[in-house]
């Protein structure tokens, strides 16, 4: 458990792969975007053209996979569209209005549930890609004291928390405030905050988002992963969350039921999982394999 803003890049010590981490991190490509509509998925290579992939990846993902993409251009010659990293319901309602998308990777089994029931992804393809922990963030050096969930009812300021239907983060917070008698419902939505924390709540639409707010000091704490606390200077951890206190957090991948190029873009996801370099970015940004 990760009780102080210790990082993970002892994880990954190995010269050769610091190297090439390193590496990409001065020249790979800025395939982000928070904003705006996604890019048409490509063909496939079959007529000869090359290969763009269109990736819909969870927020908590933006830092980690541009880092992997550019590792894969230069490897395959693969390339890829406008990446977009928002709250993993945003984006299973994005392909439920027709985007064209090669590759969903979530941040909840149920959201990627939910893209699977509607027949959005080859469910033949899914597959469970990384773990992450649900940590409790400070400004970095501020004086506030958790040593339980139950704690944040008694900080002074708001507490930032993700928007339970369209962010897991937000989700797997409530459960764990859930399991202290601080929310109504153990499955974390459609439930209400404790009288004492009511008022202090602040709602993200990203957990990027609820890091940014604790960052800037618009709140004293919030709920994140702790791959957030690599993603954004300026905070810190005050609290792991324990595992029993919220539903395993795990990120599916899977390919696009509507995909045109699905054998490349099953590839790039065995790829992500195989690796030896691709797992150490993963790993340097706090993911774990699941």
């Amino acid at each position: 458990m990760l009780n102080t803003p210790v990082s993970r890049r002892t994880l990954v010590a190995s010269a050769s792969s610091a190297l090439a981490v390193a590496a990409l991190a001065g020249c790979g490509a800025d395939t982000s975007s928070t904003t705006g509509s996604a890019s048409p998925a490509s063909s496939s290579a079959s007529d000869g053209s090359a290969v763009e992939l269109q990736i819909f990846a969870a927020n908590s993902l933006e830092k980690a996979m541009p880092e992997v993409e550019a590792l894969y251009t230069e490897r395959t010659g693969v390339t890829f569209a406008d990446t977009q990293y928002k709250g993993s319901g945003d984006l299973v309602e994005q392909m439920r209005g027709g985007a064209p998308v090669d590759i969903l990777i979530t941040a909840s089994s149920g959201t990627m549930d939910d893209a699977e029931e509607a027949d959005l992804v080859d469910a033949a393809t899914r597959q469970d890609m990384f773990t992450n922990e649900l940590v409790i963030v400070r400004v970095a050096g501020a004086d506030v004291q958790i040593s339980a969930i139950g704690d944040v009812a008694n900080v002074e300021g708001n507490i930032a928390i993700g928007e339970p239907g369209a962010v897991p983060a937000g989700k797997y917070a409530n459960q764990a405030l859930a399991s202290v008698g601080l929310y109504s419902e153990a499955e974390g939505e459609g439930g209400q905050y404790d009288p004492s924390i009511a008022d202090k709540v602040s709602v993200a639409d990203k957990v990027g988002t609820a890091a940014q707010y604790v960052a800037a000091g618009d709140c004293a704490v919030g709920f994140v992963y702790t791959s957030d606390v690599y993603r954004y200077e300026g905070i810190e951890v005050a609290f792991t969350c324990p595992d029993d206190s919220h539903k395993p957090i795990v990120y599916p991948g899977a390919v696009s039921a509507s995909s045109e190029a699905p054998d490349e873009a099953a590839e790039f996801l065995d790829f992500c999982m195989t690796d030896e370099d691709a797992l150490a970015i993963w790993a340097e940004y706090g993911f774990e394999l699941a």
